[in-house]
């Protein structure tokens, strides 16, 4: 856990709050960046996603001073993450994937501390403490020694400690993992509203869910190298579009629905599958007209339809096709580094 202060009057701030160029990261013969590019907009979250050793966890602490990049330039919050590393660490705030509370002090004392040292009043940094410990529901346990928290408890305080300065610019760095569903919401709603107030966020995940939930855009990194981005939507419709599923009121339809479409001419029905167990049928759709055409053809052939919907295909799924992996845990050279001692 890093945690820092906004600088709201900083001059330098324009549009995105984080631009990244050609950054490059070697560990030993291994390169961990590869000529990486990357913005994020102010005021929104941008999801990072990668297989196992993608660079996720090295783009991260490149971006908050942790490690010096090879090459390349980045900007945060309008600071040169290496020219103006300490302007920066009072900018920003991090969580990295392992909780790094001080266990000799309580969970009050610890954010607490953190306050003062980001120049809060002593008045505001008891306020913030307590508010951060009920929005992460350690209150009853506020005076108990951090020692003495289960791991989720220790990762929820660390959450906090890296918010409660309200940073400009908040890397989380697989903020959730090992967290039970109901923390979990509990860090998504805390992310949102900060956001809402004005932070940017860099989030690394392999919940696939928790991306769909807070990032309004992704970027997907393979081998050290940026290989897609865009929207959720968009990267779920560059996999294999939208598909349109039908569900007549009678489900013995089903055969000669799908019998009708392959008759009929329509562009893109081709790949049509009828699933009779389930008692729908499903339609690749190429446009919005595709779908009124289908739509219409099996009224005027007198099928009487009970449901229909459209969807994309899951995140899972996306990543899976663009990457070639499945989401697993991330091991990027990074995660085995110690972290380096960072002066405030």
């Amino acid at each position: 856990m890093v945690g820092m202060t906004r600088n709201d009057k900083n001059p330098q701030r324009g549009a995105n709050a984080v631009e990244v160029r050609g950054l490059v990261k070697h560990f030993g013969g291994t390169k961990a960046l590869d000529g990486v590019d990357l913005d994020v907009r102010e005021g929104t979250v941008l999801g990072v996603l990668g297989p196992n050793g993608a660079g996720k966890t090295t783009l991260v602490r490149c971006l908050s001073t942790l490690l010096v990049p090879d090459a390349g330039t980045a900007t945060v919050a309008g600071y040169d993450v290496v020219r103006q590393p300490r302007q920066l660490r009072r900018t920003i705030g991090l969580t990295g994937q392992y909780a790094s509370v001080d266990e000799k002090l309580s969970g009050r004392e610890n954010l607490y501390m953190i306050g003062r040292l980001l120049d809060l009043s002593r008045k505001e940094a008891r306020t913030r403490a307590d508010e951060m410990l009920e929005r992460f529901s350690l209150t009853e346990a506020a005076g108990r020694p951090a020692v003495q928290y289960s791991g989720g408890m220790r990762r929820r305080l660390d959450l906090a400690a890296s918010m409660i300065g309200r940073p400009a610019v908040l890397y989380l760095d697989e903020p959730t993992t090992g967290l039970d569903p109901r923390t979990r919401n509990e860090v998504w709603d805390e992310v949102q509203r900060m956001v809402a107030e004005g932070a940017t966020v860099l989030l690394t995940t392999q919940y696939m869910e928790e991306a769909e939930q807070l990032a309004s855009e992704l970027t997907v990194i393979d081998r050290g190298q940026v290989i897609a981005r865009g929207k959720v939507d968009e990267l779920k419709a560059r996999v294999g579009g939208r598909t349109m599923r039908i569900r007549p009121v009678d489900p013995g339809d089903v055969p000669g629905m799908a019998q009708a479409l392959a008759t009929a001419g329509l562009d893109g029905v081709a790949g049509t599958q009828a699933v009779p167990d389930e008692g729908t049928l499903l339609v690749p759709l190429l446009s919005d007209e595709q779908l009124t055409a289908v739509v219409g053809l099996l009224a005027a052939r007198g099928y009487a339809i009970a449901d229909l919907g459209t969807y994309l295909p899951s995140l899972d799924e996306v990543f899976l096709a663009i990457t070639g992996h499945k989401a697993t845990p991330v091991a990027d050279p990074a995660s085995a580094e110690q972290t380096e001692e960072v002066a405030a």
